[in-house]
């Protein structure tokens, strides 16, 4: 009897004129599970919250044998989880656009193709959409989360809900993944199962390892700072117009010593558009551009009914995805401007291992944002530590001609990578890199490279 979660086939444009084997026939590559899990409502009695995850097991593992039969392999190999961030961006925005083992093309048709860049080649990937409100996720009584307690506590019982519908990638070392605005919702996930590990039964353990994060939106009080500079040294802002956005970002601060975090958040916001408006509405994420990455036909095609029934969505059930607007941003208002990067001191303290990456060209959460954060970590560490990370060597990760694909970092269990020729979405600009990158360090592999001397 198949697993009711089962993805056999998706369709393979908008119009569902042909389909793609997932889960059946010969040429299927790796086992795929679609739908929602189910949890009690902690606002409302005898309402649920339903969030959506789409799983793809490795493809190291024989998707023609069952489980049972390679159970080792299974256990033994990584399972990620991927999180977009917005707030309100859906997961399957990364599935499609950036490391999922599918893509979408660029035009009105919405042609889905296999990719060879995908981050399940050799780990298990589920991409989840959440908080409720993102993506197909959704509740009974449109509640919303507002803050990275009430969601990371919901994650984890929805998390929980996956494992018990498939106990054979439980014991897998489990690394929490994610991108932008997921620079909060990753280590605050991470946290919550760690403090949950502590109180629940050994056999109700989830085997957490380690937490990965790509040009991660931590400290916003330094997000804005830099953005603004970095505005400025290329040429987008003149010299008045950046004493202006100075005095408003002194403004921005005063409404965070306040802890007015509603009117920091507008006003955080407003700064952006401000000097998105003084550049020709360049785009954030990528300083060379004018728009983000194009979604193409994809809400077309998740909306369809179609690819609900491929993925166990109910037909009334709409995907809808966001970047910082909407009810789930609304709602999480007061956690926006929020400086989250004390949990980043909590997880490498516990011993997590801990992947920090950047791409060069993104300004909203760029690399001088990391790497600031980073040091002001170890600073409060104390100074032996933060010798040793300054002092740490800087690899120049390269490529068989010399090139560098990027530099690297690391002292015990941190690894800091920048990644030059990349936007703020690295798998999308840098997708073999990027994927590279992560098996690296998750797999403990060696950066090819040299150390410059003076």
């Amino acid at each position: 009897m198949s697993d009711p979660d089962l993805v056999a086939s998706i369709p393979a444009n908008v119009l569902n004129t042909q389909s793609i084997d997932l889960s059946s026939g010969d040429t299927k590559k790796a086992r795929s599970y679609a739908g929602h899990v189910h949890i009690d409502s902690t606002e409302h009695p005898h309402a649920k919250d339903h969030l959506f995850y789409w799983f793809f097991e490795s493809q190291t593992c024989d998707p023609h044998v069952e489980a049972a039969d390679q159970q080792e392999l299974i256990s033994r190999t990584p399972l990620l989880i991927w999180l977009n961030g917005g707030p309100g961006a859906s997961s399957l925005l990364g599935l499609f656009l950036e490391n999922g083992p599918l893509s979408i093309g660029d035009d009105a048709a919405g042609t889905i193709s296999v990719t060879p860049n995908s981050w399940n080649q050799e780990a298990h990937v589920v991409f989840w959409d959440q908080p409720i409100g993102t993506g197909y996720s959704y509740s009974d009584t449109e509640e919303y989360v507002g803050s990275e307690r009430a969601l990371s506590q919901m994650f984890w019982k929805a998390l929980r809900e996956f494992f018990h519908l498939h106990p054979e990638y439980e014991e897998c070392p489990l690394y929490v993944c994610g991108e932008s605005y997921a620079g909060k919702y990753v280590p605050a996930i991470a946290l919550e199962i760690d403090r949950q590990n502590g109180r629940v039964p050994e056999d109700e353990r989830v085997n957490l390892k380690g937490i990965a994060v790509g040009n991660g939106w931590i400290k916003p009080e330094l997000s804005l700072r830099v953005l603004i500079d970095y505005a400025y040294t290329t040429g987008f802002l003149g010299i008045g117009q950046k004493d202006s956005l100075d005095r408003d970002y002194a403004d921005f601060q005063d409404a965070l010593r306040k802890q007015d975090m509603e009117e920091a958040t507008r006003l955080g916001n407003d700064l952006v558009a401000a000097v998105q408006a003084y550049g020709g509405n360049f785009d954030v994420y990528d300083v060379r551009r004018w728009d983000d990455l194009p979604m193409g036909a994809l809400s077309a095609y998740l909306n369809s009914a179609a690819v609900k029934n491929a993925l166990h969505v109910p037909e009334n059930v709409a995907w809808q995805s966001a970047d910082d607007h909407g009810p789930v941003a609304e709602a999480l208002v007061r956690d926006n401007m929020a400086d989250g990067s004390w949990r980043y001191a909590e997880i490498v303290d516990k011993g997590y291992k801990t992947l920090l990456y950047t791409g060069n060209f993104d300004t909203a959460c760029g690399y001088r944002s990391t790497e600031e954060i980073l040091d002001d970590l170890m600073r409060q560490k104390g100074r032996d530590q933060h010798a040793q990370w300054r002092a740490a060597p800087r690899l120049i990760w390269t490529q068989a001609q010399g090139d560098p694909k990027g530099f690297v970092r690391g002292l015990r269990n941190l690894t800091q990578v920048g990644v030059p020729d990349s936007g703020h979405q690295v798998p999308a600009f840098q997708p073999g890199i990027c994927r590279e990158m992560l098996y690296n360090w998750l797999f403990d592999r060696p950066f090819a490279g040299r150390v410059p001397v003076k």
